[in-house]
């Protein structure tokens, strides 16, 4: 009888350029899932925290790369780490890349191009939570390129968080991702301060509104899948409530906090854009219809 092969691959070896709170997050993953851990970060005194769980601190960035088949870079922006990688280039040939520096969509495209230039597997990335998150089941971050690379490596950037998503080839789709998600949320939180703001000129304090905008943060998730559907589709049906009513509402709003002296800019802007649509014929339709005047961007 032949005994069972038990062996386990080894896992992949990975370095990680740039030891910013993120970097080093991601460092601590990589280490906590057992991948041996080469670090490098342009300027010294950071990272002692991940060396000390194990990672090996390289002196220069080159031979941060040459100690590992998958490298790993997040940085500031695409300023920062396109003055990291291109000395790089070479040594980077027959290696992954992942790049999950937080810019725009154009600049991802623009490093894709440089990796193609140097004939590099080049994967760019978005990560879509915290610090604290990274390395959690609850962990979202985006992946856009090379999908060879992506299949090669991708039970080790699970370490970062399973599943790993890959969204396609255009390198740019990570960050576009990203930006999108970054629109919502950022707006929200614009309307979430405005809305705190607006109930203390009213005498009433934060800690007695918060429990209640639970009501409103708990129907956005069906709201976000039907608004999707109205904007793929073009079928602003207003069923229930439509543009016009529901601008009446934003009119209201704005009077009551001009009336308290608040600052408006928000809520003008989207006042604007509601009053351009309804003029546009969109009054009886959804919300949703707005998006046509937000797109053709006057």
């Amino acid at each position: 009888m032949t005994q069972a092969n038990t062996t386990t691959a080894p896992a992949t070896p990975v370095t990680v350029l740039g030891l910013g709170d993120m970097g080093r997050s991601l460092a601590r993953a990589f280490l906590a899932a057992g991948h041996p851990t080469t670090v490098w970060n342009r300027s010294p005194g950071k990272g002692e925290d991940v060396v000390a769980l194990g990672a090996v601190r390289a002196a220069s960035a080159e031979d941060a790369v040459r100690a590992s088949a998958l490298v790993v870079v997040c940085l500031v922006d695409y300023d920062a780490s396109d003055a990291v990688l291109e000395p790089l280039a070479g040594v980077l040939k027959g290696r992954v890349l992942v790049n999950l520096t937080s810019d725009t969509p154009a600049r991802s495209r623009q490093a894709a191009a440089w990796a193609e230039k140097h004939s590099l597997a080049y994967l760019d990335g978005a990560i879509m939570v915290p610090v604290d998150v990274v390395g959690s089941a609850e962990a979202l971050i985006f992946h856009s390129g090379d999908r060879a690379a992506f299949t090669a490596h991708e039970a080790t950037l699970k370490a970062l968080g399973a599943p790993a998503t890959f969204l396609g080839e255009d390198h740019g789709l990570a960050a576009a991702y990203d930006m999108a998600m970054l629109d919502f949320f950022y707006g929200a939180m614009g309307g979430l301060v405005h809305a705190f703001a607006l109930a203390r000129a009213e005498g009433i304090d934060g800690a007695s509104l918060a429990p209640y905008l639970a009501t409103i943060a708990n129907i956005l998730p069906p709201i976000a899948a039907y608004t999707a559907t109205d904007i793929d589709t073009r079928t602003y049906t207003g069923q229930g409530a439509n543009l016009g009513m529901m601008a009446a509402s934003v009119d209201h709003i704005l009077h009551t906090a001009k009336d308290r002296g608040l600052g408006v800019s928000q809520l003008a802007g989207l006042k604007s854009v509601t009053d351009r649509a309804i003029a546009r014929g969109h009054g009886g339709e959804s919300w949703s219809s707005i998006v046509e005047v937000i797109a053709a961007g006057h």
